[in-house]
């Protein structure tokens, strides 16, 4: 198990208590997962990335759901905090590129 996905402590009793399982308990296999990532990197002025350590920091829970045979993996993230309206400068347009 990645050590980023281990359960710890007071979060793994959470989820206990809630019902829920980490990625590495949950049954993927032929599944479409749906993940919620934090991508929200720092970008710079012309737009690139600035630190892409989130997105590096992402992969192994993503390569996780393929190796157990999830179908799809789908990812849901934001950038910045739009107010409700498209924003082109808070667009994931390179973070999908990285």
């Amino acid at each position: 198990t990645p050590a980023a996905l281990a359960p710890v402590g007071a979060a793994e009793a959470l989820r206990a208590a809630r019902g829920k399982l980490s990625l590495d308990q949950a049954p993927v296999e032929g599944a479409r997962v749906v993940l919620r990532l934090d991508l929200n990197v720092p970008l710079t002025s012309d737009g690139s990335i600035a630190n892409d350590h989130r997105i590096r920091a992402a992969v192994p829970g993503v390569t996780l759901a393929l190796e157990r045979g999830a179908k799809a993996v789908v990812i849901l993230s934001h950038l910045g905090r739009p107010d409700g309206r498209p924003n082109p400068k808070m667009s994931l347009k390179p973070v999908a590129a990285a």
